[in-house]
């Protein structure tokens, strides 16, 4: 019989969904120990581009050591706080772990007039492929917020193929209905905390796009961006052969297709994330055959879920994903 997900018990002294998101982005890599070693790869992309992956250094083994395969969020990287927490918990377990960058994320300018988007399922199952030509072990997978509903829209578009590749996936926080995150995100407080810490880092990398491909967009338009949905309209729907941001959220939310899934997969939003609404998340209720968990805990904020007593650790997220993953090894 399969486990549900350990318990994450949020911290009395970080209440709230915007500390519990916050503090474990700016503290949480200070409580899990020394930073993982890790390794860069560079993979040749079938269009003349670049994907880094960035591995875990662990000495050889005498017997394949299980595979995990962590997909960052919108702008994120291996140097995530979540990234080092899930490396240092594979460490802990003697597992390998993969830490691919989607493009342009790892610190150098991808060479395609492309970037990368929460529907990337294509670029998703190729990466998979590439692990698993370097890996002869079984594998799982994770993905983050944007790469969460990536990851679940490549287990719905491979189906039962999705099962030969991963052995069970977990998508944490994931934006499943994207319209209405992006719109969450620019209202209120959330707009001052969220939506311009991500366009400080977006609209210049954009513009730099621009520059490597001249006449790709607007680029005045871009520099005037104010929120998601603009910057989705002007960079990220054209980009990727979307009509518009509203095309592109309809055709790339992973929800509505979640009855789709073949392969055991943990889907795990916290009731209080700042900018993914409760009322946008699949409420429990069958989903024909999917091999589908739905965790919603109370507290955790957006990839947050710190633990522990004060100082905290970020610890308590990789220890409770990695366990229910770990079942489905065997």
């Amino acid at each position: 019989m399969r486990r549900r997900p350990q318990p994450i018990p949020a911290p009395r002294w970080l209440p709230g969904g915007h500390v519990q998101t916050i503090w474990p982005k700016l503290f949480g890599r200070l409580h899990h120990g020394e930073a993982p070693a890790l390794r860069r790869e560079r993979w040749d992309t079938p269009d003349g581009d670049f994907v880094d992956c960035d591995w875990l250094e662990l000495p050889p083994a005498a017997q394949p050591r299980p595979l995990l395969v962590l997909f960052h969020g919108l702008e994120g990287s291996s140097a995530s706080h979540y990234s080092q927490a899930f490396a240092s918990h594979a460490q802990q377990l003697g597992w390998d772990c993969a830490l691919p960058h989607f493009r342009g994320c790892s610190g150098e300018l991808n060479r395609a007039p492309r970037a990368y988007h929460s529907g990337d399922y294509l670029e998703i199952g190729w990466m998979l492929a590439q692990a698993a030509a370097h890996h002869p072990g079984p594998m799982v997978a994770v993905g983050v917020s944007l790469g969460g509903n990536a990851l679940l829209r490549w287990a719905q578009e491979a189906g039962e193929q999705a099962g030969r590749t991963v052995k069970a996936l977990a998508a944490i926080s994931a934006p499943l209905d994207l319209a209405a995150a992006s719109h969450a995100i620019h209202r209120g407080l959330n707009r001052q905390l969220y939506t311009r810490y991500f366009l400080r880092s977006m609209i210049p990398r954009g513009l730099k796009k621009l520059q490597q491909h001249p006449g790709l967009f607007d680029g005045e338009r871009l520099a005037r961006a104010r929120s998601l949905v603009e910057f989705d309209e002007i960079f990220t729907a054209p980009l990727h052969g979307f009509r518009n941001a509203a095309d592109y959220y309809a055709r790339a939310s992973a929800g509505p297709h979640l009855a789709r899934l073949r392969v055991p997969s943990l889907v795990l939003n916290a009731r209080n994330d700042p900018f993914v609404p409760f009322h946008s998340l699949p409420r429990p209720q069958p989903y024909g055959h999917a091999p589908l968990t739905l965790w919603q805990p109370a507290h955790g904020g957006h990839v947050g879920f710190p633990a522990g007593r004060w100082p905290g650790h970020a610890l308590g997220l990789p220890i409770s994903v990695c366990a229910w993953l770990e079942q489905h090894l065997g």
